[in-house]
């Protein structure tokens, strides 16, 4: 049997409610339903019975549930063992903007239970580097952003989210529905580092810099210069955004894609199990 499904029941079992249990797991309540039920299915026996006020064990599901403990402990001294035996494991995260926190809460929590004694390290790039330091080495898998050149790099797409731009709230634009980067023409536009992919920058700035304009590494510096200067930059629409700002959805750009990206010439099975874990993180 999944040991990840048995979690699921001995959860609901514990917290005798699936909504607690969800909240405990850090997932949605209907997936772990359906994850309960799949079981039932699977050993032809209804393991919990269900009222109002929660769910009580049957004595199909006590049995399974005590079988169902000890395995769980049987599979968690066997890791420990492996672990040990391996020797201290160190994973590098490489983040881009928000894209960590997008997937933050629900990822961290699963990916300590599974590998508790791994040590995590996170780095953080600018705008310059959308793979977040994968290109350069500097990081095992990553949390970033497309578009970006995926050459020799394995993606797995967790999450895709409308980009508009950002305005500020007394901008005749701010109240439309939607507007394309066309009717920003003659704007200036924010001013990525020298050398960015080429295909980030195309995607993230509606139009060319001035030769002068100031560079911008960070999402912030991108929004001050919005809210101060009246540039005109990009964004998701889900972006949190200091007073004075708002995000109009952009007619003219495909949704941006939230990604775990990693090497494909050095993928680990650490590596895996992150983008894996990511992956149910982020649905």
């Amino acid at each position: 049997m999944d040991l990840r499904v048995l979690r699921y029941f001995v959860a609901v079992a514990e917290e005798r409610h699936v909504g607690r249990a969800a909240d405990r797991l850090h997932m949605a309540q209907p997936p772990l339903s359906r994850a309960v039920r799949g079981l039932e299915d699977e050993l032809g026996a209804t393991l919990f019975e269900r009222t109002p006020k929660g769910v009580t064990l049957t004595d199909a599901g006590a049995a399974l549930y005590d079988e169902a403990v000890a395995l769980l402990a049987q599979a968690g001294r066997i890791r420990d063992r492996v672990t040990a035996a391996a020797g201290a494991a160190t994973l590098t995260v490489g983040t881009l903007a928000d894209a960590a926190e997008q997937v933050g809460t629900r990822l961290v929590a699963r990916f300590r239970e599974q590998h508790p004694h791994i040590d995590v390290r996170v780095h953080e790039t600018d705008l310059a580097d959308p793979t977040a330091g994968l290109r350069t080495g500097l990081v095992d898998v990553a949390l970033t952003r497309t578009p970006f050149d995926t050459a020799g790099i394995g993606v797995h797409v967790l999450r895709r989210v409308r980009v508009g731009v950002v305005l500020r709230e007394d901008d005749p634009l701010a109240a439309r529905a939607e507007v394309s980067t066309a009717e920003l023409a003659g704007r200036r536009w924010v001013r990525l580092p020298d050398g960015t992919d080429p295909r980030w920058r195309a995607y993230w700035t509606g139009g060319p810099a001035e030769a002068d304009a100031p560079v911008m590494r960070t999402v912030q510096e991108c929004l001050q210069a919005v809210l101060w200067n009246g540039t005109a930059a990009l964004a998701p629409a889900d972006q949190p955004l200091p007073p004075g700002l708002c995000v109009v959805p952009a007619s003219d750009r495909p949704p941006s894609e939230l990604v775990a990206a990693w090497p494909k010439t050095a993928s680990s099975p650490l590596v895996r199990s992150f983008v894996r874990i990511a992956a149910e993180a982020g649905r």
